[in-house]
């Protein structure tokens, strides 16, 4: 039996106590201030596998990195909503239909998650925002493809939320405890976003000859961004290491993306489609899916804005944003009132 590791109070108690009295003495500030702090109790959490939460002492680069990832994985939510949220008043049935916008909706619920979580680091909501749409912060950049038929409804969930689910898995063990269990509830919806994109292949790939080709085309323009969606090979990523180090990340990206594949080739086989890669072939002796080598020029390009979709993606989110602030402010208003109203306790 392996060995358990200490609870989280045998781990502060081990802990030194000037990093006790550091958190406490910037308790009324929040912890993620400037000052110099004793990190030896977060280097103790870290070292044994356990959660930081919001009122732990932390350094800030470590706040910095989880404010960048959390953002990210938040503004890919809402942005995501743009590519399948088009094909709504296109789907083929009015089932179709149904599932599409309850898929649609999910994405909305999970960038509600990850911006409540991003604020438990000092960050505001509004900002982040901001930042989005000021260009200054990123998102996933499978989203600034179009999607030209409703196969790319299959392919977007089979594949690109096939690769959300490899990626965010080992997040349900991140170290940022808030992060954490977010993620959780995301993975729980996108199983069904994964399945459902499976099915609307398998379907096609048994349909009409121009069905099938139809979901081949789509599998065809999908294959590569979504192997990119784990970023740049290890040796040229600029945070894995550190966020390995800090149990942010669990695997590295590389790791994450032979997983991928070796799932991901038996289910397509399994359809019947080909996946657009003449290198594709199994290596017996390691068990591996080997696959050629990604245009990692596109993947740069696609991050620098000049994608096909970028400029339209984070126009249509801006204007959204606007659109809807007399609703913030008419529930700002609500919830002002509200508390006006309620008997002092």
């Amino acid at each position: 039996m392996s060995q358990q590791l200490p609870g989280r109070d045998v781990v502060l108690n081990a802990a030194e106590t000037g990093a006790v009295e550091a958190a406490a003495a910037t308790t009324h500030r929040g912890p993620h201030t400037d000052v110099a702090v004793d990190l030896t109790q977060f280097e103790a959490l870290i070292a044994a596998d356990q959660r930081i939460e919001p009122r732990d002492v932390m350094p800030e680069a470590y706040r910095r990195s989880l404010v960048r990832q959390i953002a990210q994985h938040a503004h890919s939510e809402i942005i995501g909503m743009q590519p399948e949220g088009a094909w709504i008043s296109r789907a083929p049935s009015l089932r179709r239909k149904a599932i599409l916008m309850a898929k649609v909706q999910d994405e909305a619920g999970h960038g509600l998650y990850l911006y409540s979580a991003a604020e438990t680091l000092g960050v505001s909501r509004d900002d982040l925002l901001d930042q989005l749409h000021e260009g200054r912060q990123r998102y996933s950049s499978i989203f600034n493809y179009p999607t030209l038929t409703w196969a790319d409804m299959g392919a977007i969930g089979w594949l690109v939320d096939g690769a959300a689910i490899m990626n965010q898995v080992p997040l349900c063990r991140c170290s940022y405890g808030p992060y954490a269990r977010a993620v959780i509830r995301v993975c729980k919806e996108e199983s069904f976003h994964q399945r459902q994109g499976f099915e609307i292949l398998w379907t096609l790939a048994r349909g009409t000859d121009a069905q099938r080709a139809m979901a081949q085309d789509a599998v065809d323009r999908w294959w590569w961004p979504a192997l990119m969606m784990f970023g740049p090979p290890d040796d040229e990523s600029t945070h894995s290491a550190q966020s390995m180090a800090w149990g942010i990340k669990r695997f590295s990206n590389d790791e994450l993306r032979q997983r991928f594949v070796d799932i991901t080739v038996p289910q397509a086989q399994r359809i019947g489609l080909t996946l657009p890669d003449a290198d594709l072939a199994l290596d017996e002796e390691s068990g591996h899916w080997r696959f050629g080598e990604i245009d990692w020029s596109e993947f740069e390009r696609v991050l620098r804005g000049d994608g096909p979709c970028n400029a339209t993606r984070v126009a249509h989110r801006r204007a959204a944003h606007e659109d809807g602030a007399w609703v913030r402010e008419a529930a700002a208003a609500y919830a002002a009132k509200q508390r006006v109203q309620e008997p002092a306790a």
